[in-house]
């Protein structure tokens, strides 16, 4: 079963990789951070690997999450089978094809989707609880097609964008960072090197709505 995969040695270098790098993004002296993981054993340690460069008092929450698991293609996967369907999936298109007994892509995007009002709870749960949410960093070990459908999501991008992008290398991070302006609106932007590593046009970095407010601010016209 897929969900049962363990990583292999070159997996767990990775993931050893990925944990220093985020060491190094995370170093702020009063940093805190949540960690949200799948349920896939190969994700479960990828996080044993990451969770060691952390000290437990960094660690506000660690939770398992389903709804950012893998799509699913079917229970006993037969190869032949599934190499056909994904030859099948390349010429009919990511986002809607179905594999047979599995999820389409808009099936991932519907759950992923409903996993970002429960982020945004849980962060203002920590807020209420006395964490400085400004300077709370959420760490999602996920999969290739259920992080960028949950992007596709958060920066409301078209499906012509998600059809136009690709996966992230393994264990590669993908990170979004906060941005404020002078008169205090806040919206999230991702690393220009991930937007391109992702081979996602400029536009697709900001969510729509900031185009949107910045074209009214300005006194742009909004097409």
């Amino acid at each position: 079963a897929d969900w049962r995969i363990p990583l292999t040695e070159v997996g767990r270098k990775q993931a050893k990789e990925a944990g220093k790098e985020l060491r190094e993004k995370i170093c702020e002296q009063d940093a805190s951070i949540v960690f949200y993981y799948s349920p896939y054993l190969r994700t479960k340690q990828t996080l044993d690997e990451i969770m060691p460069y952390f000290d437990e008092k960094e660690i506000v929450s660690c939770m398992e999450e389903p709804r950012i698991c893998e799509q699913q293609i079917g229970n006993f996967q037969n190869l032949h089978q599934v190499l056909d369907a994904k030859a099948e999936r390349s010429k009919f298109g990511r986002f809607f094809y179905r594999f047979p007994s599995g999820e389409a892509g808009l099936d991932v995007y519907n759950r992923v989707s409903s996993f970002i009002p429960t982020l945004i709870r849980d962060c203002n749960q920590h807020a209420m609880a006395g964490h400085d949410v400004n300077n709370l960093n959420v760490v999602i070990v996920t999969h290739g097609l259920a992080l960028r459908l949950m992007l596709m999501r958060w920066f409301q991008w078209s499906v012509d964008d998600f059809e136009q992008s690709q996966n992230p290398e393994n264990c590669e991070l993908i990170t979004m960072n906060k941005i404020k302006d002078l008169v205090g609106y806040a919206w999230m932007e991702l690393e220009e090197k991930d937007r391109v590593s992702l081979d996602l046009p400029a536009t697709c970095g900001v969510p729509r709505n900031v185009h949107l407010h910045r074209g009214a601010d300005s006194g742009e016209k909004v097409k």
